[in-house]
This record gives structure tokens, sequence and C-alpha cells, in this order.
């Protein structure tokens, strides 16, 4: 094992084990080096990367924090991470969106509130019948934030938010090149979201499914 990664592995070590909390500051940097057994150089290399991937937050001036280790917080890095998909993996990222956001839709239909039911619809209704490709774009990633928020599970909500930046530019060439994308995406809207006020957890789902997989197939017969 490199000394940096064990470095790393020694700090995670402390925040399972529970010797470092959410919000804690780790000891000075000579201290903890002599007590894991490390150099200095090799703890702040593993400092630095674990600042990267949001679970130590380096303030200047004040020292080095463990963060809240939100999931939301933590997952952010995925983003950073499928941007760099080639065009024969957005395929896989749009097969694992298609498991969960129809499973975040239905556990939607329970959960969302009828006011954020009337914020959704109030935003199609914005949008009219014939948005441009950005626009429908925006609408369809805002649209569908909603509903996984609305599933009241934070780390569904994190990871489909990760997996949206490459399946947003199949989203955008299939607006360019396809004549019926901006309708059908707008039908399948408003299916999804009169699923969702009938409370209807198997339709929501299957309604999510269409509208994914859909995506899915268009960009698999282009590819």
């Amino acid at each position: 094992m490199a000394v940096t990664d064990e470095a790393i592995e020694k700090i995670k070590e402390m925040i399972v084990s529970g010797a470092l909390r959410p919000g804690d500051r780790l000891p000075k940097e000579s201290e903890l080096a002599a007590e894991l057994g490390l150099s200095r150089n090799s703890l702040r290399e593993a400092v630095r990367a674990l600042s990267l991937i949001r679970i130590l937050d380096v303030r200047q001036g004040d020292g080095t924090y463990v963060t809240s280790l939100d999931p939301q917080l933590l997952l952010e890095a995925l983003s950073f991470v499928v941007d760099f998909h080639r065009d024969d993996t957005v395929l896989e990222f749009l097969a694992v969106r298609r498991i969960l956001e129809p499973a975040a839709t239905a556990m939607a239909a329970v959960r969302i509130s009828a006011e954020d039911l009337d914020v959704l619809e109030g935003k199609l209704d914005a949008l009219g019948a014939t948005p441009s490709v950005e626009e429908l774009v925006a609408s369809d990633l805002e649209f569908h934030r909603g509903i996984v928020q609305g599933s009241g599970n934070s780390v569904l909500c994190s990871l489909l938010d990760g997996l949206s930046g490459p399946t947003t530019r199949a989203r955008v060439w299939r607006g360019l090149t396809q004549e019926d994308a901006v309708s059908r995406t707008l039908h399948e809207h408003r299916a999804i979201l009169s699923a969702l006020r009938d409370r209807d957890a198997e339709a929501a789902r299957s309604w999510a499914t269409v509208h994914v997989a859909s995506v899915e197939q268009w960009l698999r017969s282009t590819l």
C-alpha cells in the first residue's frame, strides 16, 4: 500500500471508529502524524485527498475539520467522476438511472406533498408547449430533482444528481435530433405528475421507467 493510501486509511479508521466525529477538529499535524506513525508529508497528502472528496474541510488559519459527512456532500464527487465518461459508457449511466429513478418516483408517490406537486405543475405550465431544447433540458432536470427530493431519501437524490451530468448531454443531443422529443418528454412529465397526484406508486414507477428508457433506447440505436 502506498504511503499516502496508508495515511488515508488510518484517518478513515479514526472517523469510522468514532475517534473523530462529524465537526471535530483534527489534532495538530505534528501530533496526529506521531499518533498514526506517519510522516508529516504523507499526512498532508492524505488530508489534501480527503478534502477533495469532502471528508475533511481545511480552513486556512483555523485547522482541519471532519465535515458533516452528509451523503449529499460526499456524493458531490460522483458528478465530477461521471463527467469523464466515454460515449459508450453513457448507456451504463442511463441504465443505472433506469433502475434508481423509477424507485425514487414510486417512493415520492407516497411521500411528496401536494404543495410540491403544485410547484412542479406550475413549472410545467410555465414551460409551455413549445420550449427550446435548452429550456426543456433545464426543466427536465428540475422536474426529476423535485420528484426525487419528494421521495425523502437524500442518498437517492444525491446519486441521481450525480448521474445527471452525462445523461444531460444525451438529452440535449436527443432534443436536437429527434423530432418528437419535446412533445414526448412533456407528455411523459404530465403522466408522471398525474400518477403522483393519484398516489399511484406503480403507475409513477412505470411512467418514470418509460421516460428514462426512451432516452436510453434512442441513444443505443444512435450509437
